[in-house]
């Protein structure tokens, strides 16, 4: 694996007006992987040299994030951006579609993406993440409030960039570590990592000002259509800020659905339960 992992790539593109860096490995068709908060690519660590085996594997940082440029408007945070980075990177890596996966804010730029662009997509894989229509219904019950307490905390100015960098941004580790059910999946190493990249300059707001944008991109009365993009959800159970019940009616917004539940697995399952997800990954890749 150690040599595996030499073997990728850090590159640039520059698309839709920001420059955005990525790690690729392989060749083939794209497979574009977008990753949550507060990560960056190297949440799909185990997941690039898997499958670059049988295509060229992007795992991009997102606009805001590590190595990726931080635009300093809030406005700059929106869906509609985010969508034209993703079609962007994907036709200036000389591609017409792509697999496209996502986990966390990956994952809701991915389902949006597939609504705006569902020709540029061969299939879809989403971890943790509910398909908006239904995070919009989520947001209207007790339980799932009382689970997305952090994103209004992260509505305050100043206050909430101040809070992740106490203790030398020891609570970006915790936010990984201390809701994931398999502790053991993150190193000293990983979590410094995700650390100093919240650490670079402009990151912390950037990566908050998608949630401060949040509200606008989950419109309860959109009329979302239906996804005839194969599409495949994987879902640790335990994850302590999206309740299992989101993922229920799924199939209401996608024809063709699959969701494989991973039980004793927190919200990062793609690092906690990386061998299972690479099989579901890989068994539906095949279908």
């Amino acid at each position: 694996m150690s040599d595996l992992k030499n073997a990728w790539e850090h590159k640039y593109i520059t698309t839709n007006g920001v420059k955005l860096h990525y790690v690729t490995q392989g060749t083939g068709p794209l497979m574009l992987m977008l990753h949550g908060f507060p990560e960056f690519w190297y949440s799909w660590r185990h997941q690039i040299p898997e499958f670059a085996e049988n295509f060229q594997v992007v795992a991009l940082d997102l606009r805001g994030y590590n190595d990726s440029e931080k635009p300093k408007a809030q406005s700059a945070y929106i869906m509609g951006e985010f969508i034209k980075d993703v079609a962007g990177v994907i036709k200036g890596l000389g591609h017409e579609k792509c697999v496209l996966v996502g986990h966390d804010w990956g994952g809701a730029i991915a389902w949006c993406f597939a609504h705006a662009h569902p020709e540029m997509l061969e299939k879809l894989i989403i971890l943790n993440l509910p398909h908006p229509a239904k995070f919009s219904q989520g947001l209207s019950t007790p339980q799932q409030l009382l689970r997305s307490w952090y994103m209004f905390l992260f509505q305050l100015p100043i206050m909430p960039e101040f809070l992740l960098q106490t203790f030398d941004y020891q609570p970006i580790a915790q936010i990984i570590q201390g809701t994931a059910v398999n502790k053991n999946a993150f190193t000293a190493s990983d979590l410094a990592a995700y650390k100093n990249a919240a650490a670079k300059p402009g990151a912390l707001t950037a990566m908050l000002n998608y949630y401060r944008n949040v509200f606008s991109h989950f419109l309860p009365n959109k009329n979302w259509g239906i996804l005839n993009i194969p599409t495949l959800m994987i879902w640790g159970e335990n994850d302590t800020a999206l309740g299992k019940e989101l993922t229920y009616g799924t199939d209401t917004y996608v024809s063709n659905l699959q969701i494989q539940y991973i039980p004793h697995c927190g919200h990062w399952v793609q690092q906690e339960q990386p061998q299972l997800v690479n099989r579901y990954m890989r068994e539906f890749m095949v279908l």
